[in-house]
């Protein structure tokens, strides 16, 4: 029998029960990810119903997913037949900017860019920037520990956080952190939550740190002949402390160039670096690249040309869309062993046929190798999936991570034990048990 009258009652509030609209809200962008239409669709609006549901659907061990703006990557917000979901698209308000203290609390619902816009008049900035930032809720980011450009400099969404508003399983109401910048009071069970994919609770409010606004920054375009001597190259601007070092390969860069040619058609690969500061430091930079084999480069302080510098960057996954179905992987490992990776994934690509743009974030050793096959070639997807798993494979070989910050979802959970051990994943379990007893919480995700 359907739980939803029952809990309709409850709440005193309808569900979205029509397949049609529940469908759209029960998968993220993760194309390889199972799911299918939950059984109902709450459309939260404070925390006290959401208090509510879980208390109930805990009683009666129905499936919960939370859901933000579904623009995930790995299937982490994907439901079932028989879940609830519950989305936080309506707890969208900014409840307080206090600009002395340079924090803002913010229900989890609040879209990233709009707090930074609404921080910007008054001189502050909430800086974890992922590409996602213009859709993408703070809730969950706070859920995937998500990342961004600016990570190299300013860190990740972790890095950012003060403070949580928590619903456990139970339905109780917990706070964590506090809104001052230090805080030690007790153990930090804060920092479980951030990054655990609604896998512990569901985060309703987030108080997050505000800094100073950067100033608009200077940008460096430098093209070299592989990605081998552009990763190289990267590592050395490390010194420079960029607030941006991106890195584009030659496949990227074919796609680019073939739907807005940006003459980039001779060059093997592509690094992009921005300052923030400390702008006299870019003929070093420059020298620097130049030591690496650097083709060409372009050093401005002129903050209008930063938008066409990096644009080619901007442009890396759509142009991989264009050239048919993609799969876009994202791992992290050191800096000092990307062009190992990158040699490794582009002999896989030869090995199997297979197109492979490898773009990313090579201030952080976060790349995006992105897979790409014919729509509707159900032998190429199948070599896709292959491909998906060795890269990750690989990049754990090197002293990688299977994820740096799209989460683990369910599409990348079996690969978990290559880099945890058995007793951590135990000690987790643990923790996954002591926060959701019944296991309501987004099964089937995050933990193998």
């Amino acid at each position: 029998m359907s739980f939803v009258p029952e809990l309709e009652k409850l709440l005193g509030v309808s569900l979205i029960t029509d397949p049609d609209i529940t469908a759209s809200y029960s998968r993220d962008q993760a194309p390889f990810a199972p799911s299918a239409p939950a059984k109902a669709v709450l459309l939260a609006r404070t925390t006290e119903e959401i208090s509510k549901a879980l208390a109930f659907c805990s009683e009666h061990k129905i499936p919960v997913v939370t859901r933000g703006a579904g623009s995930g990557l790995s299937g982490g917000a994907n439901a079932d037949s028989e879940s609830l979901v519950i989305s936080l698209e309506k707890m969208n308000s900014i409840i307080e900017i206090d600009a002395a203290n340079q924090f803002a609390r913010v229900q989890a619902g609040v879209i990233n860019l709009d707090l930074d816009t609404a921080v910007k008049e008054f001189g502050l900035a909430y800086l974890p920037d992922p590409a996602s930032r213009d859709w993408s809720t703070l809730g969950g980011n706070v859920a995937t520990n998500a990342g961004g450009m600016c990570c190299v400099k300013y860190g990740v969404t972790s890095h950012h956080v003060r403070a949580l508003k928590v619903v456990l399983s139970s339905g109780e109401i917990i706070e964590l952190g506090k809104a001052t910048k230090k805080f030690v009071t007790t153990l930090d069970l804060m920092h479980l939550f951030i990054g655990s994919e609604g896998t512990l609770g569901i985060v309703t409010e987030i108080t997050l740190n505000l800094v100073p606004r950067p100033k608009a920054p200077a940008t460096l375009i430098a093209t070299f002949p592989s990605i081998v001597q552009a990763a190289a190259a990267s590592t050395e601007l490390l010194k420079y402390r960029p607030s941006m070092l991106e890195i584009i390969d030659q496949t990227t860069l074919k796609a680019v160039e073939s739907w807005h040619p940006l003459g980039f058609e001779v060059a093997g690969s592509i690094l992009l670096m921005q300052l923030d500061e400390n702008f006299e430091l870019g003929d070093a930079a420059v020298k620097s690249c130049e030591s690496h084999g650097m083709i060409d480069g372009v050093f401005s302080t002129d903050s209008a040309d930063a938008t066409d510098l990096i644009r080619v960057r901007k442009l890396a996954y759509p142009a991989l869309e264009r050239l048919g179905a993609t799969l876009l992987d994202d791992v992290a490992l050191p800096v000092t062993k990307i062009a190992q990776f990158v040699a490794q994934v582009e002999q896989l690509a030869t090995e199997q046929g297979l197109t492979i743009g490898i773009f990313g974030h090579a201030g952080d050793g976060n790349m995006h190798p992105t897979i790409v096959h014919d729509h509707g070639d159900l032998e190429g997807e199948r070599k896709a999936r292959l491909a998906f798993t060795h890269i990750i494979e690989i990049a754990q070989s090197l002293g990688g991570s299977a994820s740096g910050e799209h989460g683990i979802g369910s599409i990348k959970k079996d690969l978990v034990a290559n880099e945890t051990s058995s007793q951590v994943l135990g000690l987790q379990r643990g923790v996954k048990a002591l926060f959701d007893p019944a296991g309501i919480l987004n099964p089937g995700k995050k933990l193998p």
